[in-house]
């Protein structure tokens, strides 16, 4: 088994890190560039950023917080919201990111993932998918989680994949800032699903809930935000944990 990686979310807009409950009740948790150094500090294994704004002009902001981010943390970065096309990938790698998430424009555009893979590599290209349960199945929402495109989310992992996306970025709107556990039946079926790694991400609120994204989710990393932001716990403590708990970390 892969070492699972524990990666810090930043959702920016208007170039501050904020935190909502279900992608709404925004409110700000600081600065990108201080809480990436301070994660980098922590062995943080990657660094997110999204951007929720995901405005032309949120974008230009994002690309100043990524140069500046890149040139003092030394894990990979990853950058998603609002990107339209392989462009836009261009620039944020150019910036400094590692890797780019797309989401909405992949479900209206899909071949921005083989042209992206294409142009960069499989290794770059991240399928962000923020999922929410209609009935008995999961549909793929766009815009911030605000529209239900009708699309099963496990048939799109799957698109995803063969596309050309090497990664999938699995946020679970149901459960997202409510600290209620991953959704872990989500998690599992996507991760079952897929053959490239899955990052669960949405409802972390403790050390358990992360060891169980992982046991009973079969994720390979484990995305949080609130529980890192507000400094209830260390990215040491929650490798401490799992590690007495037998998951492998780095």
């Amino acid at each position: 088994m892969l070492t699972v990686r524990i990666i810090p979310c930043l959702d920016v807009e208007d170039g501050q890190v904020v935190k909502g409950i279900r992608f709404k009740d925004i409110r700000r948790a600081g600065d990108p560039a201080e809480l990436a150094h301070f994660y980098n500090q922590q062995k943080a294994d990657e660094i997110i950023f999204l951007d929720i704004g995901a405005t032309y002009r949120s974008r230009k902001i994002m690309i100043d917080v990524v140069e500046k981010v890149s040139q003092s943390v030394f894990v990979p970065l990853t950058v998603g919201g609002g990107i339209r096309s392989v462009q836009d990938m261009r620039d944020l790698l150019n910036a400094g990111a590692d890797k780019v998430a797309v989401c909405s424009a992949a479900l209206e555009h899909p071949q921005i993932l083989k042209e992206g893979k294409e142009m960069f590599g499989s290794q770059c290209v991240v399928l962000s998918v923020d999922a929410q349960r209609v009935n008995h199945s999961w549909h793929a929402f766009v815009k911030g989680g605000r529209e239900d495109t009708g699309k099963d989310v496990l048939e799109w992992a799957q698109e995803g994949e063969a596309l050309g996306a090497g990664e999938i970025l699995l946020n679970s709107i149901d459960m997202d800032g409510t600290r209620g556990g991953y959704d872990l039946e989500l998690t599992r079926k996507v991760s079952g699903q897929a053959s490239i790694p899955v990052i669960a991400s949405g409802g972390a609120g403790n050390l358990f809930q992360i060891w169980e994204a992982v046991e009973k989710g079969k994720a390979d990393a484990v995305l949080m935000a609130s529980l890192l932001h507000y400094k209830e716990f260390t990215i040491y403590q929650i490798k401490q944990y799992l590690k007495e708990k037998g998951v492998p970390v780095r």
